[in-house]
């Protein structure tokens, strides 16, 4: 009989996952995109990806703090695997607010996975006002959609969609609805031929008269505003942040390796015995550990509903992809020209670590937002 995840033992669930599966795979999950479905299985066979699904559909109704810690692992070996594994815990965490109880236990259950779709050219970094339509069809019951979604991790690799449209009839910003991964008229474009998270499937969906029941909508006509903020930020800003301390972890222990295993043959020492080096990766742990320690931190703020949680979550994604690209740099440097090679594995820690900060909501945007909020100002 299989184990199932608990409060105490999922992280010990991942671990094997994470050494025998992700690892190996991760090499060719960045050269050549290959999107990791053996990690996927494997994590949905051993109950992970039910990790925040409700005890009553199955799951295991862990919080945030511990889909935040599976990603924070996962990174470590493969961040292309853990933003597929953020997105699918950001969608089920609406899901399991206000989806159907059949895709509640699939979820539960490993056999189903799941994303976000709100990122649109039209609004771009402002995921929270789409400009794509959803238009009810008088008489049947059915709704149209029809948008240009510019990312969604995952397309085409999904079993459904967390979507963002504008409302059909109401006040307000947007409206969120649960679209499945087949639904005639999705399209994708293109592969997915990036920079770094390479193996994540992230493409821009089409959906031309995509036709969905009015019951897909989750949550009411024109409260996905609300969504957005209460449900998706949080989780996402969280396990954004969580992606790119992994990413930290991973380079500065790569870089450590690399110089304490390399010599100056001529000298009789290492690189490690070079003050200069121990001074750049003292650098990148102290930056690893303190974007930890705010990470730990915002979790604390809301999970204690604290007066400044909102504020730690906006800090929290800034920080921790600003550091990560200081962190990935340092471990460049001190790996020399071994780190452009691919098996130092330090160059794909680097390219991985730039996606953090033109995630919507970007850096920059974060940080209009949280000066507004030290100034007193509202963010909207």
């Amino acid at each position: 009989m299989q184990a199932t995840p608990t409060r105490t033992n999922y992280l010990e669930l991942l671990e094997p996952i994470a050494r025998e599966v992700i690892a190996p795979n991760a090499l060719d999950v960045d050269q050549n995109g290959t999107f990791p479905r053996a990690a996927l299985n494997a994590l949905g066979d051993a109950g992970l990806l039910g990790l925040i699904s409700a005890p009553d559909v199955g799951g295991t109704g862990q919080t945030l703090r511990a889909a935040a810690l599976v990603v924070e692992r996962i990174a470590q070996e493969c961040a292309s695997t853990a933003m597929i594994v953020c997105m699918h815990y950001a969608a089920t965490a609406v899901i399991e607010a206000h989806g159907p109880r059949e895709i509640r236990e699939q979820i539960a259950a490993g056999k189903h996975l799941t994303t976000l779709a709100f990122s649109e050219a039209g609004s771009r970094s402002h995921f929270w006002a789409p400009v794509s339509t959803a238009e009810k069809i008088q008489g049947n019951g059915h709704v149209r959609l029809d948008a240009k979604k510019s990312w969604a991790t995952s397309a085409g690799q999904v079993d459904s969609y967390v979507w963002s449209s504008k409302p059909m009839h109401a006040e307000g910003a947007s409206t969120i609805w649960l679209v499945p991964g087949n639904a005639r008229g999705l399209k994708i474009p293109g592969a997915f031929n990036g920079l770094g998270l390479r193996g994540n499937a992230s493409s821009p969906v089409f959906a031309e008269e995509v036709i969905i029941e009015t019951a897909a909508m989750l949550g009411d006509d024109g409260d996905g505003f609300n969504l957005m903020m209460g449900i998706v930020l949080p989780h996402f800003s969280i396990m954004n942040a969580a992606m790119s301390i992994g990413t930290m972890h991973a380079a500065t222990n790569k870089a450590a390796a690399h110089v304490a295993g390399t010599k100056h043959e001529h000298l009789h020492s290492a690189l490690a015995d070079l003050a200069t080096i121990r001074a750049y990766l003292a650098r990148a742990r102290v930056k690893t550990d303190m974007t930890r320690g705010l990470w730990l931190d915002t979790l604390d703020a809301i999970e204690t509903n604290r007066a400044d949680a909102m504020l730690r979550v906006l800090e929290v994604k800034a920080a921790a992809g600003e550091e990560a690209l200081q962190v990935t740099d340092l471990a460049m440097r001190v790996c020399g020209g071994a780190a452009f090679r691919k098996e130092v594995g330090v160059e794909r820690n680097f390219r991985d670590a730039r996606a953090a900060n033109v995630m919507a909501p970007t850096t920059d945007i974060l940080y209009d937002f949280i000066g507004k909020a030290v100034c007193g100002m509202p963010l909207f």
